[in-house]
């Protein structure tokens, strides 16, 4: 039988508590929660985050939908009204319209030189050690390293496992946070050694829109 919201909302809260605090660069506390946008499964994703609670984080990912400016003014909007940290996903020129807090950058796309707005947030996907070092290299401020268990995306491979996640974070030289399967269940089990965790599903499921 499926939890009451109410139930998932506690679990998912007590494990962001268990999460180590960070910083980036700019001196600004990052997040203990992400929750991330994707057109295909988050219809409404300004009607979400009006229901975050203060603090949190939202990673804009509008993969080329033709809505991306307005939807990402409206959430740039109630972010800053509600204490959300906004990033917005391998678009820097959008993240300086709508004026995001900064930039997360999937895998795949950090390469090469970047330009970087003074006192912005910056973050990468990793999915290996060596990911990890590529994004310490290139001065990021956190990186999500996933999968950490099974998920549903089509991209995850591999599932890390809480043990083989907490190792990792434990050694690494920069914020690490988990995603990939996190969820009400699991989410504490990768906390010690993390900044947090990253999630759609689990974040749907405790504050849905309606």
């Amino acid at each position: 039988m499926a939890q009451p919201q109410a139930a998932i909302r506690r679990k998912l809260l007590a494990a962001a508590r268990l999460a180590k605090p960070a910083h980036a660069r700019n001196g600004r506390r990052l997040p203990r929660v992400w929750f991330l946008t994707e057109p295909a499964r988050v219809s409404d994703p300004v009607a979400i985050a009006r229901r975050l609670p203060r603090g949190w984080g939202v990673i804009y990912r509008h993969f080329g939908a033709k809505d991306r400016l307005l939807v990402g003014a409206g959430l740039s909007r109630i972010c800053r009204q509600r204490g959300l940290v906004l990033l917005v996903s391998a678009d820097p020129a959008l993240a300086a319209y709508i004026r995001a807090d900064g930039v997360h950058w999937p895998e795949a796309r950090l390469r090469g030189v970047r330009g970087r707005r003074p006192h912005s947030i910056e973050t990468a996907s990793a999915h290996s050690r060596a990911a990890l070092a590529c994004a310490h290299a290139f001065g990021v401020d956190a990186v999500f390293l996933s999968p950490v268990f099974p998920s549903h995306s089509p991209s995850a491979g591999k599932a890390l496992g809480a043990l083989r996640f907490r190792q990792i974070a434990r050694t690494a030289p920069l914020t690490v946070y988990a995603l990939g399967g996190v969820n009400e269940r699991n989410a504490a089990r990768a906390m010690p050694h993390s900044a947090g965790y990253a999630a759609i599903e689990a974040v749907l499921s405790g504050w849905p829109s309606d």
